[in-house]
């Protein structure tokens, strides 16, 4: 049991603390977490178009700011928690096992409340930049060609082929097997952008999905030649002769079939 004197003593000590933790929060605005850009404290006004080798540094920096910030909130609450103990008359017994806490313990950990034994400082904070989130693709994963996942809508990972065409940080000597071409360089390079088939570049209906009509184009004369090359019909093989439109069918045909 700790005497009125021994109390007054650790609520010295612990009020000092507070006062120190306190200043310095109110001095470095917590870091600089609430109101300076992450990347102010390396000297960088963006992270447009920097390597990943100095973007990871930035992140570091951040990370460290925010595990300072949250050891000296953590530290000042704990110290608010026993100030209040001591006015309550618990400060000096466990909260767990009710125990007397050796006053060598509360000598040189003024702020505990728990005996060793029980001390709950054995958890280690979750709480994470939100720079980390790249780590995890957006929209929960990349679905690549191949995956019995695969979607034709616009998903993530082309979002990122998206920008990647534009050029990225790496070179083909980041790669095991070098790319041919800079416009390689990105994960399924050769994905359409924008439409699903090649002749969506060149054939067009009315609203009513009728009077089909092919535009010549560069794109056209590529597929063309593609076809040729293939010495077949269409990507997914060859038509019967007496098929005019296999996948498009009117009323009319419809009722000459029945």
């Amino acid at each position: 049991m700790l005497t009125d004197q021994q109390k007054d003593h650790f609520r010295s000590i612990l009020q000092a603390q507070l006062d120190d933790f306190k200043k310095d929060l109110d001095q470095n605005d917590h870091f600089q977490l609430e109101t300076e850009h992450p990347y102010n404290s390396v000297g960088e006004l963006s992270s447009y178009d920097n390597h990943p080798g100095d973007t990871g540094t930035e992140l570091f920096e951040q990370e460290k700011d925010i595990a300072l910030n949250d050891h000296e909130e953590y530290e000042l609450n704990k110290i608010k928690v026993a100030l209040k103990a001591i006015d309550d008359g618990t400060y000096g017994k466990c909260k767990e096992c009710g125990k007397d806490i050796p006053l060598e313990r509360l000598e040189a950990l003024p702020s505990a409340l728990y005996c060793k034994e029980h001390s709950p400082d054995q958890t280690i904070p979750r709480h994470r930049p939100v720079e980390e989130d790249v780590l995890s693709p957006p929209w929960g994963k990349f679905v690549f060609d191949g995956s019995k996942d695969e979607s034709v809508v616009f998903d993530a990972e082309d979002s990122w082929q998206s920008v990647a065409k534009w050029g990225t940080s790496e070179s083909p000597s980041d790669f095991e097997t070098p790319p041919d071409s800079y416009n390689e360089m990105y994960t399924e390079s050769d994905d359409h952008d924008g439409y699903v088939e090649d002749f969506e570049n060149f054939s067009g209906t009315d609203i009513a999905g009728k009077n089909v009509a092919i535009y010549p184009n560069e794109e056209y004369k590529e597929y063309e030649e593609s076809l040729d090359d293939a010495d077949t019909m269409t990507t997914f093989g060859d038509l019967p002769g007496n098929e005019k439109d296999p996948y498009v069918e009117d009323d009319d045909q419809r009722k000459h079939q029945k």
